[in-house]
């Protein structure tokens, strides 16, 4: 089984890219959606964030505008989360990785966050990054429900630039030419994966 890893900075179309693998039946890893779940009421997150910040619990899940209105505050907390939540992460990609194995899928494609910042490239066979003009991105972020520059600049310190993670890559999937575009590198980069 061939894993593709799908990493990008904030805002680059990641989501719907992985989209677009699942559309060509691919198996595919959101963290964002585990993350999700994983905040969501019942979810094995809750304890720990509420463990960092417990203003950011509210009947039994975690309430992401708190959340981030705590992390703007103190920046710092952010790396704690990680620490705690990407454990968590990790558990839900080593049983979809069991899984996809025993049904002997040839290809999964897997999203992992700051995979080059956190030497995670090692892990997978090859890696996709989604991207798209620095206009594009800064327009897709503002448009994001609380999103202020300075959030945004804070985020972006915390990720290796563009430019250093197309070079890095395997694949690039350029996400500001359109769904249509980038359907067609999605396709193209299957058929060269499954030959």
């Amino acid at each position: 089984m061939k894993i593709l890893g799908l990493t990008g900075s904030i805002a680059m179309g990641k989501s719907d890219t992985l989209r677009l693998f699942a559309e060509q039946g691919i198996p595919t890893f959101d963290s964002d959606h585990v993350v999700h779940i994983l905040y969501g009421k019942g979810g094995d997150g809750v304890a720990e964030v509420e463990r960092l910040c417990p203003e950011a619990v509210a009947e039994g899940a975690v309430d992401r505008q708190r959340l981030s209105a705590a992390i703007a505050r103190e920046p710092a907390l952010l790396d704690r989360l990680e620490r705690a939540i990407h454990p968590l992460v990790r558990r839900e990609l080593a049983s979809f990785l069991g899984t996809e194995r025993a049904k002997a899928a040839p290809l999964v494609v897997v999203d992992i966050p700051l995979l080059f910042e956190t030497g995670r490239e090692k892990e997978v066979d090859a890696v996709v990054v989604v991207s798209a003009p620095a206009e594009v991105q800064r327009q897709r972020v503002m448009a994001r429900p609380g999103m202020t520059g300075k959030k945004f600049e804070l985020l972006l310190a915390r990720q290796l630039p563009d430019a250093e993670k197309r070079a890095r890559a395997d694949f690039i999937v350029d996400t500001g030419r359109g769904h249509d575009f980038a359907r067609g590198q999605v396709r193209e980069i299957v058929n060269q994966l499954l030959g």
